[in-house]
């Protein structure tokens, strides 16, 4: 009886989670323009639609652009970052890994407040244009982003045997062959992971996009929220729908060749 309770609980916690999922994919093929119930048809104008408002295309090049830079980049700072956590004894360790895992916990909107303010203050010191710059936009997106590589990389490495890392360097091998032939290899689930998580969340950001984006610059999930304040129709389903078979899509085919639940 425990077991049955525990898997219906199960079941209506994912049916809950899963049921504003469901019912964006059904309104993106509704044919009636002004969303009711029971649909009056189905049709796939909407779809075609997303191409005829150049905003969702624009919106969605600066997202997957910003989402590849900031990716590239967190992975540049966030590996070896990880590496030096999990493989270093060093006065103020715990506070370091603290405090590169702290862009999950503080709220976006205050994230954004503080990535503005420091803009502000680095424009005013430097005297260069810096607000609503597009470098100024992946440099927070980097922020949001390096906490998914230091977490999974770690996980990672906390599977990795010291043992044969050791054995590569009695063998002759220094510091550099050791870790391109035995440690890289052995944390590659970790790296893809982070970076696929890293890039999920750099493109759909929302809040810390807000303060960050300038003239021209605007993202796809800023996109979405301007056009609901004016018209409400499946156009923005069909967009939805999209970015969800997109990102279906890059999970399926990473999971091909790393498998993701080792590190997830």
């Amino acid at each position: 009886m425990g077991r049955w309770a525990l898997n219906g609980v199960a079941a209506v916690a994912l049916g809950y989670i899963l049921l504003p999922l469901i019912f964006v994919v059904w309104l993106a093929f509704f044919r009636q323009e002004i969303p009711s119930f029971p649909p009056e048809g189905y049709s796939l104008r909407w779809f075609a639609a997303i191409l005829d408002q150049r905003k969702f295309v624009d919106g969605f090049i600066i997202s997957f652009e910003v989402g590849v830079l900031a990716t590239a980049i967190g992975l540049v700072l966030g590996v070896p970052a990880a590496l030096c956590l999990a493989r270093r004894e060093f006065a103020g360790r715990a506070a370091i890994g603290s405090l590169l895992l702290m862009p999950l916990i503080v709220p976006g909107v205050v994230l954004g407040t503080a990535m503005y303010v420091f803009h502000v203050e680095l424009e005013d010191t430097l005297d260069v244009d810096v607000i609503g710059t597009f470098y100024a936009l992946v440099a927070g997106h980097v922020v949001v982003v390096i906490p998914w590589i230091v977490r999974l990389v770690m996980a990672s490495l906390a599977g990795v045997d010291r043992t044969t890392e050791e054995a590569a360097q009695n063998l002759g091998a220094n510091r550099w062959v050791t870790f391109w032939r035995i440690t890289l290899p052995a944390i590659r689930s970790g790296i893809v992971a982070g970076g696929l998580f890293g890039f999920v969340t750099s493109f759909g950001n929302l809040e810390l996009s807000l303060f960050l984006v300038g003239p021209g610059r605007t993202t796809l999930p800023i996109v979405i929220l301007q056009y609901l304040e004016w018209k409400i129709d499946p156009t923005i389903a069909a967009v939805s729908v999209v970015q969800i078979a997109l990102i279906a899509a890059v999970m399926l085919i990473t999971d091909r060749y790393v498998k993701l639940a080792r590190v997830v």
